[in-house]
C-alpha cells in the first residue's frame, strides 16, 4: 500500500501547539525529581516524547524498555518493592494483569476524563494513551478473496499463507479477548486449527508485514500501523494493505497503549504530569503524525488514509477484562506457539 503523506495542516498544527505548550503544575521543585519508567513501548516510538517531556519539565526519566507482558510479570514479581513509578504498556492486557494485583494507584479524574470510558480502566487505575486497531495485512495482488472473520483464516485457501506473532503482547491480548468472549475451549480450537493450517510464526508484527511484502506469506494478523513502520524503514512503498473483518468481528479489536502509576511510587505528582503531557493535544497530534496511531483524546485525529474508529465497527470489548494474560500464555505454550 502506498504510504500516504500526512496532512500538511496536521503537521503545522503539531508544530504550532508544541511551540506554545508549557506544562502546568510542574513547580520548580520538580527540577530535581526523577521518574523510573517501565516502558513496553519501544524506544524508537516513545523516546522522543520522553525527551520532550524532560525538556519542558526538567524531570529526569530513567527508562527500562522491554516487552509489555514481560514487564508486567516483572512488576508482579517485584511487588511493592518495584522501583518503577510508571508502567507504560503497548496493550491493555498487560496493564490489567498488574491492576488485578492491586499494585496500581487510582488516577486523577482530570487524567481519566481526557479519554472515553472504553479506553480506560474500570478500576480507574490505568488510562489509554493511543489507539491501535487489529487488522489483517495482506498482499492485494495475491489475495483474491479477503477473509470476513478471523475464523476464516483456518480455511484451506489460506493454508500456509498466514502469519502471526504469538510472543507479541498485542496478539496475546487478541487471544485473551477470544478467551473472554468465546471461551477457553473455542479459543484453543481456533488456535489448534491455525496450527493445522500451517500458520507461520514470527517474533514481531513488522516481520509479518515484511514477509507479506517479500512474498513469503500472503496475510498476517498485526496492528494497523506496522505497514507504515515497515514502509518507513525500507524507504519505499510496500506491497501490503490493511484489511478489516466484518462489523463486530473480534478480529477488529481496538486496543490501546496506556499508562499507570505504581502504588509504591514516591513521585506520583511527577508521574501524573508525564501522563498529562502524553494526553495533551500536542502530544496526541504528535502520536498521530509520528507513530501513525489513533488519538484517544481528539476524535478527528487519525492517521491519513485510515478509517475512523466508528467506521471500523469494532466489537464491544471491555479492555479491563483482558487481564489474564497468564492463562493466554499457558494456552499458547500448550499448543507449541511460544
Amino acid at each position: 500500500m502506498p504510504r500516504a503523506p500526512f496532512r500538511k495542516n496536521l503537521a503545522a498544527t503539531v508544530i504550532a501547539i508544541l511551540l506554545g505548550t508549557t506544562l502546568s503544575g510542574c513547580a520548580s521543585s520538580d527540577q530535581e525529581q526523577s521518574l523510573t519508567i517501565y516502558s513496553g513501548r519501544s524506544e524508537s516510538f516513545i523516546a522522543p516524547f520522553f525527551k520532550e517531556f524532560t525538556a519542558q519539565s526538567g524531570i529526569e526519566l530513567k527508562i527500562r524498555y522491554g516487552d509489555s507482558s514481560a514487564l508486567a510479570a516483572q512488576i508482579l514479581e517485584e511487588g511493592e518493592n518495584s522501583p518503577a513509578d510508571l508502567f507504560i504498556s503497548q496493550d491493555a492486557g498487560s496493564l490489567g494483569a498488574v491492576s488485578v494485583s492491586g499494585l496500581l494507584s487510582k488516577l486523577e479524574s482530570s487524567l481519566l476524563d481526557r479519554v472515553e470510558t472504553k479506553f480506560r480502566s474500570s478500576n480507574n487505575d490505568w488510562v489509554g494513551l493511543t489507539g491501535r486497531a487489529r487488522v489483517f495485512a495482506y498482499a492485494p495482488d495475491r489475495v483474491s478473496k479477503l477473509p470476513t472473520s478471523y475464523q476464516s483464516l483456518i480455511e484451506d485457501q489460506y493454508k500456509g499463507k498466514v502469519g502471526i506473532a504469538p510472543t507479541n503482547a498485542s496478539f496475546q491480548a487478541f487471544v485473551t479477548t477470544l478467551i473472554q468472549y468465546q471461551g477457553l475451549t473455542a479459543a484453543e480450537i481456533w488456535l489448534q486449527k491455525m496450527v493445522e493450517n500451517d500458520v507461520k510464526l514470527y517474533e514481531k508484527n513488522s516481520q509479518i508485514v515484511s514477509a507479506i511484502d517479500s512474498g513469503a506469506i500472503d496475510l498476517g494478523l498485526v496492528n494497523h500501523y506496522y505497514l507504515w513502520e515497515v514502509s518507513e524503514s525500507l524507504n519505499r512503498q510496500i506491497n501490503v494493505q490493511n484489511g478489516f473483518f466484518e462489523a463486530g468481528d473480534l478480529g477488529n479489536l481496538i486496543n490501546i497503549s496506556g499508562a499507570a502509576i505504581l502504588n509504591q511510587s514516591t513521585n506520583k505528582s511527577a508521574a501524573s504530569e508525564l501522563i498529562k503531557y502524553l494526553l495533551s493535544d500536542s502530544a496526541q497530534l504528535k502520536f498521530v503524525a509520528d507513530t501513525h496511531e489513533y488519538s484517544v483524546v481528539l476524535v478527528d485525529a487519525r492517521p491519513e488514509g485510515l478509517p475512523s474508529f466508528a467506521e471500523i465497527k469494532a466489537p464491544a470489548v471491555d479492555l479491563s477484562r483482558l487481564s489474564d494474560i497468564s492463562q493466554t500464555q499457558k494456552l499458547l505454550i500448550k499448543l507449541g506457539l511460544i
